[in-house]
């Protein structure tokens, strides 16, 4: 099967990311065969092809926004043969450490996830642990699905980690795959959006999509914010985020990776109650969740297709902020 490796970690004008040649996989007791139908491109993966994060598996597939069709099952299964499921980011925790015990699976030490401990879905099968699956909403593409299974379920735990008050002000930084779809729950919860981003693309979408206000990363917010969520991997951003946060407001960092955050000054950026929370992965109670309210809110997931031919492409034009929207590869 045609599929994508991570062969030597570097910046994308080193070619990290390489086509190769594997055989079909085979599931395993409580594994799944899927059969690719698309893979959403993710900042994760640019970080793994990168170098970001360190290697785990050698020569990994990335990809962890995989919509697939169960092509086979494995002994204890309860997906069968012809089953649309989405497989996302986290594919393994113990279930028996005191963070899983209290429903933060997410920090579980023995996690283990798709497209970095193991291949992902820049390939045209692969394979994933049943209980780990989705099943999807209906009636939506897999194209517009695909996004929604990291880019979607990590932006719905950041907006949850951001504290929003009901009616309140959200303070957005970066307007990507990630953003655009939290911003659309926070609107649809009745909140008031701005958007600070350094494309004017993306800020063009993020007035198309509600938001009440969008300028550059520095720009002054019109008013102070309740909340805020950081979605790009600058640390130069936290202190222009925590600068725009009112009393008791929480800046939300929602990325895996973040370049070094600047000494920040306690009376600007800290005093009265502001408060740093990160986000880390996510459990899966999160994606089901999220996944039920995008199955009935008109969320708008706005796409730019790439054949998997084409995936070093889609990850140098990530890299370089020439996406406006999520990537998906297509088989």
């Amino acid at each position: 099967m045609r599929a994508w490796s991570v062969t030597a970690p570097g910046p994308m004008a080193t070619g990290p990311l390489q086509p190769v040649e594997r055989d079909l996989p085979e599931p395993g007791a409580g594994e799944l065969l899927l059969r690719v139908r698309a893979c959403g491109v993710c900042r994760t993966d640019l970080h793994v092809a990168e170098g970001d994060l360190p290697t785990r598996l050698p020569g990994v597939t990335p990809g962890h926004e995989i919509v697939g069709e169960v092509i086979a099952a494995g002994a204890g299964c309860l997906h069968s043969p012809g089953d649309r499921v989405g497989v996302a980011w986290l594919r393994h925790t113990c279930g028996s450490c005191a963070y899983c015990r209290r429903g933060a699976e997410n920090l579980c030490p023995r996690s283990a996830y798709t497209g970095w401990d193991a291949h992902g879905g820049y390939a045209e099968y692969a394979v994933a642990p049943d209980a780990y699956v989705y099943d999807l909403p209906a009636g939506r593409t897999d194209v517009e699905l695909a996004p929604l299974l990291c880019a979607g379920i990590i932006g719905y735990r950041a907006l949850r980690r951001a504290e929003l008050p009901p009616g309140g002000r959200l303070g957005v930084w970066g307007f990507g795959g990630s953003a655009h779809l939290a911003a659309q729950i926070a609107l649809a919860e009745g909140a008031e959006v701005h958007v600070f981003t350094r494309s004017a693309v993306a800020r063009e979408l993020a007035l198309e999509l509600g938001a009440a206000w969008a300028g550059d990363s520095f720009d002054v917010s019109p008013a102070p914010l309740d909340s805020a969520i950081l979605f790009a991997p600058a640390g130069g951003l936290v202190p222009a985020a925590l600068e725009r946060l009112d009393r008791g407001g929480t800046l939300a960092i929602a990325g895996i990776h973040l370049s070094d955050v600047p000494v920040l000054n306690y009376q600007r950026h800290l005093f009265q109650e502001r408060q740093v929370r990160s986000v880390t992965a996510n459990t899966r109670a999160d994606g089901q969740e999220f996944l039920r309210l995008a199955g009935r809110l008109p969320i708008r997931v706005a796409t730019v297709p790439y054949d998997l031919s084409d995936a070093d492409r889609a990850l140098a034009d990530l890299a370089a902020d020439r996406v406006n929207g999520a990537a998906v590869l297509i088989p």
